[in-house]
């Protein structure tokens, strides 16, 4: 069998949507309610890619599972910071896609400059809980109440992770694009040995 991570490319917005919608249509664990389009998801793909990683794990040439980073907050000094978000098809959960996927793109946003990683998940998931504790997130607080789906109300926990310590002057920070591609293709095999 062959894994690969790699950069998304819109091309492959049809397959990484398949393993999006299910989370929509069936579950609070994302806030959408309606699939967006094939062309809405590869514009998505194509405007987070122009500054952050986006990324997707195959298993012999199926994109099984995928993750990306996204602003934080608006503001000029919030820009050290990330949020990311990761998705794995069901039967993959447990394979160690996600966890590579995670480790690889903690990796090349420490390259690019990002001092802190934010995550959200819908309580309760213990699976996501669990996940997030082994990457040594802390719990920082729970939105109550904040998303209305599916009849009723759920609340968001909110987690941190340092994946660089802070200076007191921190560096500029790139954009994927400015990375040398022999390093993301580096982070890249390492992280699929």
């Amino acid at each position: 069998m062959s894994h690969v991570i790699r950069l998304a490319k819109k091309s492959d917005s049809e397959d990484i949507l398949r393993i999006y919608a299910p989370y929509i249509e069936d579950t609070a664990v994302s806030f959408e309610t309606e699939v967006p389009t094939v062309a809405e998801f590869a514009g998505r793909i194509e405007n987070i890619g122009r500054q952050y990683p986006y990324l997707v794990y195959q298993v012999d040439n199926r994109i099984v599972g995928y993750a990306y980073a996204s602003r934080h907050r608006e503001r000029d000094a919030y820009r050290y910071d990330v949020d990311v978000s990761i998705y794995v098809l069901p039967e993959y959960q447990g394979s160690g896609a996600a966890y590579k996927l995670y480790d690889c793109l903690f990796t090349i946003l420490k390259e690019q400059g990002y001092y802190n990683v934010y995550a959200a998940y819908t309580v309760p998931n213990d699976r996501s809980m669990k996940f997030h504790n082994k990457f040594g997130f802390s719990l920082i607080g729970t939105h109550h109440n904040t998303g209305y789906k599916f009849g009723r109300w759920h609340d968001v926990a909110w987690l941190e992770k340092v994946i660089k310590e802070g200076t007191e002057e921190p560096g500029i920070i790139k954009s994927i694009k400015e990375l040398p591609q022999e390093l993301i293709e580096g982070i890249f095999h390492l992280h699929t040995l």
